[in-house]
């Protein structure tokens, strides 16, 4: 299982993704997610993967090695597109490409072709984009009133995401939310853990502000989740108990 998140305010882009992967209670395994795309000052690239792994790294190397342009005839690479869109529409076509080359193994075994992305970044002087990926090779394009996408194992850390981000939220404290929002997933799935890899790439810079990973046992992390339980413990003390049963008459 997975869970990556990422958040488009004003200021600029959060991607946060975790790194677990399994197959079944016994194997469990570490692979980043979370992979960028960068030439400083002229575009920077987040993809945050979830599904299977072989297709996703299929897929990703499909974007560095290049895939046919409609247009052209020719190879095309994510480093040589000229637009966030045509970025997307290039994942996309690598999806579709892999799902054409593996459908008969796939069929054969009876195994799902499942893989979803998270996109985001921006290209020169173009608008910053955040794009969710579907396994069709389809995509959705983030907006203001909803400024998050999740892939993976999303409803875990959804709410925190409804109640406390909007475009304007400061792009520090859309990270913070992030990181809660991830500690709730982790809390109640354990398909989801850690290590977890994060990005912040602000609005017209073409560079990667922030790129760290968050380990087992790092202080910030640590603290953010002690913080969040106890708020939660707090506020649910603070909250009058319920008017009903045989006390309340």
């Amino acid at each position: 299982m997975t869970y990556c998140v990422g958040i488009l305010v004003e200021e600029g882009l959060v991607m946060i993704a975790d790194t677990r992967t399994n197959a079944g209670l016994d194997d469990i395994s570490t692979y980043r997610k979370l992979h960028m795309f960068t030439v400083p000052g002229e575009r920077v690239l987040a993809l945050a993967s979830a599904g299977n792994l072989s297709v996703t790294q299929s897929v990703l190397s499909l974007l560095t090695e290049g895939v046919e342009d409609p247009d052209t005839g020719k190879p095309e690479t994510i480093y040589e597109v000229s637009t966030m869109f045509r970025a997307a529409q290039l994942i996309g076509r690598a999806i579709r490409k892999v799902r054409t080359i593996e459908r008969a193994g796939f069929e054969a075994a009876q195994l799902r072709f499942e893989v979803s992305f998270l996109f985001g970044g921006q290209i020169g002087d173009g608008p910053m984009r955040l794009y969710m990926i579907y396994s069709a090779g389809n995509f959705i394009a983030c907006s203001q009133d909803a400024p998050f996408l999740q892939i993976g194992e999303h409803k875990y850390g959804k709410p925190i995401l409804d109640r406390a981000v909007t475009f304007r939220t400061d792009i520090y404290d859309a990270l913070k939310v992030g990181l809660v929002s991830m500690d709730s997933t982790m809390r109640s799935n354990l398909g989801v853990g850690l290590p977890i890899d994060l990005a912040v790439v602000r609005r017209n810079t073409c560079d990667t502000e922030v790129l760290h990973r968050i380990e087992a046992g790092e202080p910030y992390f640590h603290d953010l989740r002690e913080r969040w339980s106890a708020a939660l413990r707090a506020a649910h003390r603070a909250i009058p108990r319920p008017p009903y049963g045989p006390s309340a008459k």
